[in-house]
């Protein structure tokens, strides 16, 4: 019932309802890039209770191309009866055109009357609005960038509100969000895979071969009272494209130049990365292409590492027999 009703998601941007709280230092709390592909990877194990802790071991690892990101406008929050209202928001002065193909861009916008505007309003939450550059990407075909929103965190209120005024309008990287050594947890939508059967959506039993024309069924629907089929019954219909959050992946590497981890002849369905990456242990919801959101981990159940992971090799080899 934790992942019901499985029905495809809204949008193929994840939507991210609950970030982490405390912190020192005001900072951006996620960050977003696209899912290049997989490989293995030799790093000294870091894990101090693992059976091969501190030997040389092979581990699946996901490339995530990540080019800037561009901050368009902050957005402040208030805490009311009603939950969580928008109370105000200031709109970067100069815009790139892209942003226009996701939504009406104004021609004239005074930022500095919106900023003594925001300064007469009373808050609880500051968080940016920022919107990806697939143009940047040779392995996405499509130039209309995805708005999302990331909260700002960290420090007193003033310290949020000064760190977002210094970002307005400008890029960030992956280096404003994390470094090496450290969790991140991974929103994303998987998959898709259409309409399925009962069996392959839920692994239910197959029926008995005496069954009448059957055998791939619930054995029944429910009970006579009540008279209708309840929702914990399972049934076929949509199985992949939901959403779905992976907790504390550790970031192993974050590099800038992508042709040292393209493997000869590219990534399958995806091609050569060209911008910044950041390297993942183990797999990531998604396939190829896929939008991938991250933010700073909210159950904070991990060793912390004094020193990033030691990478002595990234396997390059063809993932397609070039």
């Amino acid at each position: 019932m934790g992942y019901s009703p499985r029905k495809r998601a809204r949008s193929i941007t994840a939507r991210i309802s609950s970030w982490p709280e405390g912190g020192d230092g005001a900072r951006l709390q996620g960050f977003a890039g696209y899912k290049a592909g997989m490989t293995h990877a030799f790093i000294v194990d870091y894990r101090p209770r693992s059976t091969t802790s501190g030997q040389e071991v092979q581990m699946p690892v996901t490339v995530i191309e990540v080019p800037p990101m561009r901050v368009c406008a902050i957005r402040m929050y208030q805490d009311t009866a009603y939950g969580r209202k928008a109370v105000g928001e200031v709109w970067a002065k100069n815009l790139e055109k892209e942003l226009s193909r996701r939504l009406p861009v104004p021609k004239e916008y005074d930022e500095k009357a919106g900023w003594e505007t925001a300064g007469k309003l009373e808050y609880d939450d500051v968080r940016g609005l920022l919107y990806t550059q697939p143009i940047l990407v040779t392995g996405i075909p499509k130039k209309r960038p995805e708005l999302m929103e990331i909260r700002i965190g960290g420090g007193k209120m003033d310290e949020r509100l000064a760190y977002a005024k210094s970002i307005l309008g400008k890029q960030v990287t992956i280096k404003d969000f994390t470094k090496e050594g450290e969790m991140v947890d991974v929103v994303s939508i998987t998959k898709g895979k259409g309409w399925t059967g009962t069996t392959k959506r839920w692994g239910t039993k197959l029926l008995m071969h005496k069954n009448s024309k059957h055998r791939r069924l619930v054995g029944t629907l429910g009970t006579k009272r009540p008279n209708y089929v309840r929702p914990t019954v399972p049934q076929g219909g949509q199985k992949g494209f939901h959403q779905r959050t992976e907790l504390n992946k550790r970031v192993l590497k974050i590099g800038d130049k992508g042709e040292e981890i393209t493997p000869k002849g590219g990534f399958l369905h995806y091609g050569q990365v060209r911008n910044g990456y950041l390297l993942l242990h183990g797999s990531v919801p998604g396939p190829s292409k896929r939008l991938v959101r991250l933010r700073e981990p909210v159950r904070q159940c991990f060793i912390k590492l004094d020193e990033a992971p030691q990478v002595s090799f990234i396997s390059l080899e063809s993932k397609q027999g070039v």
